[in-house]
């Protein structure tokens, strides 16, 4: 809006240097009151020749002198009348016209008119190649100081800060967002997760009364049950925890993206490394069935097995994941720790798996 009224300010100065000159009568020319007063001179020294006041020759050098200058002011008076005042007027207007009609013509052929003006809340979901995303964070956080009280910005701006790792301002913008735009599952659910994060990944009071406010009004709100699952497993309710994932699991959607998360955390609490779809009822029976002994060896195997994959294609961060959390139901913290080592070396390069595999050492308490 204000580059529009700044060119509407230079289009009116244009059109009035333009206007002012044309739509105004000019002066008269000097030229025919130069006259009169030229040939009263003329006069007067013939009337001091007569007088003898000055003698012939002084008479003649005035009678050239005042001549000269009389013809020079019939020249000018000679000069062709200006235009009516209504043809210039007229003159003005189109003047206006084509100056205030071309830029318009202008635009429609060589401009892109009817591309939508695109706001620094839409640009933050572009990818980070067409502009970059603190810059535009900035613009956003600008409009927000300017108008504290729009919804729209706060609920835009809260997950951008959740994946900047900003996260107590993730925690203020979540706040406002569900403070101004009403309560949904979904946003009870997004600040109860940030309150968990900035909580080093303990399920606070708060962000449990959140989960479960959004799980009564959603009841499929997956964030919600994993979330409650896990302030099962941290309150020492392992079973419950258990019964939640599963059951969330059973209901999920086919490729949810959250569903490996689930199978991952499910494993460290039941103890069975649960991986890809997931293990068939006849495996669960299997595997239940054969002496302890003989299941450890099988785990082992699998999760050396796992290990040897990595470590001849390390980009798999899904599977660096499974590995961290095999040892640590394995009970050997010493390889977990130094599987996420190797997770990082190998994925130095892909700083959000990067950040995935440091959320899980935080979680799982392999910071030392």
């Amino acid at each position: 809006m204000l580059l529009w009224i700044i060119f509407a300010v230079m289009t009116a100065a244009a059109a009035l240097a333009v206007v002012w000159p044309l739509a105004h009568k000019p002066r008269a020319a000097a030229g025919g009151s130069d006259l009169v007063v030229y040939q009263d001179q003329l006069e007067e020294i013939e009337r001091d020749r007569n007088a003898g006041l000055i003698g012939e020759p002084e008479a003649q050098a005035a009678r050239v002198e005042v001549s000269r200058r009389l013809l020079a002011a019939a020249d000018v008076h000679a000069l062709p009348p200006p235009p009516p005042l209504w043809h210039r007027r007229v003159a003005a207007l189109v003047a206006v016209g084509v100056l205030c009609s071309l830029p318009i013509v202008l635009y429609a052929v060589l401009g892109s008119p009817g591309i939508p003006d695109q706001p620094a809340y839409a640009r933050l979901a572009l990818p980070s190649d067409h502009d970059s995303i603190a810059a535009l964070v900035g613009q956003v956080e600008q409009r927000l100081a300017q108008n504290p009280n729009d919804g729209a910005g706060w609920q835009v701006i809260a997950p951008v800060y959740m994946r900047m790792g900003r996260i107590d301002d993730a925690v203020a913008a979540f706040r406002k967002s569900l403070a101004l735009n009403g309560e949904t599952a979904t946003r009870d659910s997004d600040l109860g997760e940030a309150l968990v994060a900035a909580a080093n990944g303990v399920v606070t009071v708060e962000a449990k009364k959140l989960f479960e406010r959004a799980a009564a009004l959603e009841s499929n709100n997956a964030k919600a049950r994993y979330f409650l699952g896990l302030a099962d497993e941290q309150d020492g309710n392992r079973e419950a925890a258990v019964a939640k994932w599963r059951a969330l699991l059973q209901s999920a959607p086919a490729n949810a993206p959250w569903a490996e998360f689930v199978r991952q955390s499910l494993a460290r609490v039941d103890g069975q490394p649960v991986t890809g779809p997931g293990p068939s009822a006849q495996d669960v029976a299997a595997a239940a069935n054969m002496p302890e002994a003989q299941r450890a060896q099988m785990i082992r195997a699998m999760v050396a097995k796992l290990s040897d994959q990595l470590h001849a294609n390390g980009a798999n961060v899904d599977g660096w994941l499974r590995l961290v959390r095999a040892y640590v139901v394995l009970g050997d913290e010493d390889k977990a720790k130094a599987a996420a080592g190797e997770a990082k070396r190998a994925l130095a390069e892909r700083p959000d798996d990067l950040k995935r595999i440091d959320d899980l050492v935080r979680t799982l308490g392999l910071q030392g």
